[in-house]
């Protein structure tokens, strides 16, 4: 037993400030694929294991470069990797496109597979400058690249370690209007990210402006004290797989559905069909 369990550690990921020795052909795909962007002007922000590195010092591993980009840059993006001979597929219309060779893989992101958050041109402009694997390039600043982990919630992936990470390492700088502003009706998201972090950070939690407890935590008494009796089940935001019985036996709501829809209505790709629902 003791044996096994040393084996299931080893095959995951353990957060360190040792950086991956990624093999010299993907790193080469990486410089490649940044310069492009470059060259071409598109406007985009890295994410991903750089991103957290950034602003953290976390190093991890990856096969796959992030890169955020609004939306009505996807096809933009996507034909200029075509165009200098990468493979290219718009994987799901609702948020992920994607270029490759070699087996290695650019991830072309315009927001969260359940379409309630979504990128546009203020995460590109808000975006800091940084170099990636010497390549000078932008990387999604701290509040973005909460609100891009927020909903990563699901059974197989959880980026909560990533969301306290992130607040533990900025939270000097944070700007808590921006991360309200980009999680809107979601608050109480916001509010667990929160409330896991005091319980890791027991002694950094005063250090979160009191104001932001105050104000989530308002909401939370006003909602216990007047419940929304009409308000939707939201399972499906969180996990569509996990929470599949609620709404196909249960009868619930399906609101990953109803938001994928407006989105498709919104970026008039109505018609558009996904072919893979799960997150970045």
């Amino acid at each position: 037993m003791e044996q096994r369990r040393r084996e299931d550690t080893a095959k995951v990921a353990i957060s360190s400030s040792s950086p991956p020795q990624f093999p010299p052909q993907q790193e080469q795909f990486f410089r490649e694929a940044l310069d492009l962007m470059n060259r071409q002007k598109v406007p985009y922000a890295v994410s991903g294991a750089f991103a957290l590195h950034e602003h953290t010092g976390i190093w991890r591993d990856t096969k796959d470069l992030d890169l955020f980009l609004p939306p009505s840059q996807m096809q933009p993006a996507l034909q200029q990797f075509e165009q200098a001979g990468f493979e290219t597929e718009l994987r799901d219309p609702i948020w992920l496109g994607k270029a490759w060779q070699n087996g290695y893989f650019v991830d072309l992101i315009t927001g969260m597979s359940n379409a309630v958050i979504q990128v546009d041109q203020s995460w590109i402009d808000r975006s800091i400058h940084a170099e990636v694997l010497g390549v000078p390039t932008r990387v999604l600043a701290a509040e973005e690249l909460i609100a891009s982990k927020i909903f990563v919630t699901r059974r197989e992936r959880f980026d909560g370690a990533d969301v306290a990470h992130v607040i533990y390492a900025t939270r000097d700088t944070l700007d808590w209007n921006r991360v309200s502003e980009l999680v809107g009706d979601h608050w109480q998201m916001l509010l667990w990210s929160l409330i896991f972090f005091r319980y890791i950070y027991p002694r950094h939690a005063n250090e979160i402006p009191r104001h932001v407890w105050h104000e989530l935590l308002e909401k939370f008494e006003r909602d216990l004290t007047d419940p929304k009796l009409d308000a939707p089940f939201r399972g499906t935001l969180i996990d569509e797989n996990m929470f599949a019985i609620d709404v196909q036996e249960w009868g619930m709501e399906n609101e990953i559905e109803r938001y994928r829809a407006e989105h498709r209505s919104m970026h008039g790709n109505k018609d558009a069909e996904s072919a893979d629902t799960s997150a970045a």
